[in-house]
This record gives structure tokens, sequence and C-alpha cells, in this order.
């Protein structure tokens, strides 16, 4: 078959391109923008890609057309597709029909920690040499990539999304996925240029849950109560919950250590190098949807102790003059004030510099506004990124006093963070896209101030 991937360079989308590739497909496709390092990734693979839209791509005469959530109506290649009745598919479907139908798969849902958690719960099921497939928005060090078709085996594991399907599926992509196991990490709102509010969000969870064998297991946080209230809208597959008494539930002990205990029961103590209790939270959802799938739990808290955690997720990008520069994908209010404590946790009484990227859609429309000074209360200097926001960020951050500041200048923003950093600082930078290449400006602007 050959199949031709519209907004191909998108990390979900290029899972799948490289998976069906790997199933002997012939793929090719478009994007605006073509751009490394998924443009060089894909290209590494043999894959074909094109610039642009261009309605003459119909030339390729594919077998299908695969549409990725970026394309909408008005997209040139798109219309004509549509004008000649050519055949066309989501990403999501095309997934769930050539790749998941025979698979025992394992969806990762929830508003934060799905990325994580999808990486933990493959490396735990690949170190017990069950060889998973996986499709994963973000690249797992464990593996180096993000997606592959893990051939041979039965288990496929997939970073279940809540956005829209494409311009002509609004449904969330998960509810393609019909898995077996499912975790369900958290809900909270989000995306609030498709969700009118929380309870709409509530309502494809509860689409999601309904699709979930009796046979299979769903695991849910029990701490979070919108997750309570998708439960009770109707549940007919057993249930584990992480995070209470009498499900599963983990502690911290000394020398960077956690006890895991189910049902009251310990299953041991997982050593590994991860901060902060959200992921603690992630370890165990990890443990109990891989033993669903046949995986003891110690063996899996072995697994988990040779986890490296995914690519920007407090990955360390450099250190200069005592300096220390982080990348992290939090880009919701919750998700930055959870990184903030979990760096908080290692560094003690270290002075951290938070910079903040605001750019998802949500943050873009100003819905976070009020709830961003609280979630960046933690650090000890804040400076946001202002450039094409529609909202006053320095208005917003006003309770923060002098310890905030704001620049739409991405050059000036630079120099007054390598103006204020001094040995022994933790610089934290927060975005959800590349932010310019600000990781590595930085890190040279802070070597010549060190050699000034």
């Amino acid at each position: 078959m050959h199949i031709h991937i519209l907004g191909i360079c998108g990390t979900f989308m290029g899972g799948i391109a490289a998976i069906a590739r790997e199933a002997g497909h012939k793929v090719t496709g478009c994007d605006a923008g073509v751009y490394p390092p998924m443009s060089t990734q894909l290209e590494a693979q043999g894959i074909d890609l094109i610039e642009g839209y261009s309605p003459e791509q119909i030339r390729l005469n594919p077998d299908v057309f695969v549409v990725g959530n970026v394309v909408s109506r008005g997209n040139p290649l798109m219309e004509e597709i549509l004008n000649r009745n050519l055949p066309y598919i989501s990403g999501p479907q095309w997934l769930a029909e050539n790749v998941l139908r025979d698979k025992w798969v394992l969806a990762v849902a929830g508003t934060h920690g799905k990325t994580t958690t999808s990486s933990m719960l493959a490396w735990i099921l690949e170190d017990a040499g069950m060889k998973p497939g996986f499709l994963i928005g973000g690249i797992p060090q464990n593996f180096g990539i993000s997606a592959r078709l893990g051939s041979g085996s039965s288990f496929f594991v997939i970073e279940a999304d809540e956005y829209d399907t494409a311009f002509f599926d609004k449904r969330s992509k998960f509810v393609h996925y019909r898995p077996r196991t499912a975790i369900l990490n958290n809900l909270e709102f989000d995306h609030a240029d498709i969700f009118s509010d929380l309870a709409a969000i509530e309502q494809q969870f509860h689409q999601f849950v309904r699709i979930i064998p009796s046979n299979g297991l769903i695991v849910a946080n029990g701490c979070d109560e919108s997750l309570q209230r998708v439960l009770a809208k109707g549940c007919w597959t057993p249930v584990e919950k992480v995070g209470i008494a009498d499900g599963w539930q983990a502690a911290a002990v000394g020398d960077g250590g956690v006890t895991v205990s189910f049902g009251g029961e310990s299953q041991g103590i997982l050593h590994w190098e991860l901060l902060g209790e959200h992921n603690r939270m992630n370890a165990l959802a990890a443990l109990a949807a891989a033993r669903h799938a046949g995986v003891p739990a110690r063996t899996g808290m072995a697994a988990l102790a040779q986890f490296k955690n995914v690519k920007r997720r407090m990955e360390v990008r450099g250190v200069v003059n005592g300096i220390t520069v982080y990348d992290d994908f939090a880009h919701h209010p919750t998700a930055i004030h959870t990184t903030l404590q979990g760096l908080r946790d290692k560094v003690n009484g270290a002075r951290i510099i938070a910079v903040l990227e605001p750019r998802s859609n949500t943050m873009k429309m100003g819905t976070w506004k009020d709830s961003l000074a609280g979630s960046l209360a933690t650090a000890d200097q804040v400076f946001c990124y202002t450039a094409n926001l529609g909202w006053n960020a320095a208005e917003a951050l006003q309770s923060l006093g002098a310890k905030a500041a704001s620049h739409d200048s991405l050059e000036q923003l630079i120099a007054a963070i390598a103006a204020a950093a001094r040995s022994g600082d933790h610089v934290l930078i927060m975005s959800n896209g590349g932010f310019g290449g600000i990781h590595e400006k930085l890190l040279k602007a802070l070597s010549a101030t060190a050699a000034a």
C-alpha cells in the first residue's frame, strides 16, 4: 500500500509514517515547514517529504491519503482530494485498522504524564522480553525513537491523546484505539481551542471508557475527582486505582528509593533517579498496566531502575560555570508547578530560574493566565517570553513582584537570563515547542559571560 501523509512532521503523524514504513508500506508525506529533527528522521527511513500542500501531489496516486489534524478546510491539497473524491482517512483510524486490530493495546490517557508513563510502560515490557510496538509523543531515551511496529509482538503501547482526530472526525483520537489495558492518569481542563469546558472533556473520556472490554483493565488515578466522575457515568471494566490506600501506593524513602505497595502488600523498593510525586504516580500506573500484561511488579521495578526518562522531560542540556540548564515540556499550570516542585526537592535551597514560553493554544488564548503566577511561585526568579501572546503576561505575573520579568524579544530574554544567572543556579526552560533554539543560545551566552 502507498500512503501519503498530510502533516507528516508532527510527532504523531511522523510516528505513523515510521510504523507504516516498517510494516512494508510505501510512505510519502508533506507538511508546511519541513524541518529537523523529524524531517531528517523520516528521510533516513527512506520516506520522501514534500514541502507544502500543493494540489499537484495527487499525481503521486497513493492508495489513500492519511490526514493529520493540523489540516483543515481550505488546505489546497485537501480541497483537491475532496473535489476529486479521492480516498482519505485520519491517522488514528488508519493506525487502528492497519496496526492495532490484532494487538493487545495498552493506552495511556490523561492531561499530564502521558508521554512519560507510556515510555515507562513500553520500557517495562521491553525489559521483560516482550518487544512491544509503541507510538509515543516524545523520544524515550531507552529506545532513542518515538515509534516502532514491534513485529512479532502481541503488545502495543500508545499515548492516547484526547485532542480531536481530524477536521472530519471531531472525536478524541483515543476512541479509535480500542485498548485492552487503559491508564487514566489525571484529568483537567485543557485544549480550550476545541473543548468548551471540563465537562466536555469528561464526556470524551466517558466514551473512551465505554469501549474498554470487560476482560481488560482500567488503571485510574484514585485521587482525581474528574476521573471519578467519568467512571461514575458508567464502567464495565475492572479498575485498579493508584494513589489510594487499597490500591497502588508509593512513598519516597532515603537515597532516592520508593516503596511500592498494592492492596496493602509491599511489592518492593524502587531505586531510580526521577523526581517528584507526579513521576511516582506515573510509575505506579505503568507497573499496574504491565502487571495486567503479565509482568510482575518486582520485574517492572527492576526495569524502572534502568529507565532514562524522555527527552525534554527535565533533560539537562548543559552546565556552564556551575549553572545547570534544563529543558522541559511543561506548558500547563499543573505541570509547571509539579516540575518546579520536583526540581526544588532535588536542589533544596539552590536558586531556580524559571523560563516559560506560553506557547500552547490554550496558553495563547489566556485560559490559564490567572493560574500562572501561582504555578511559578516555587522559582526564585521568573522570565516569561511574551511574543505573539494575546494577553498581558506582566500583568498576570504581577503578584510575583520583582522576581518576574517579561520579554517579547528572544535576544533580550537570553541576555537578561545570562545576566541574572550565577554559579549554582538551575535554569529550567519550559515550552512545548522549540522556543527559538533558546537552550543552545543561552548556553553560548553563559559561556561568553563566564569568559568575559
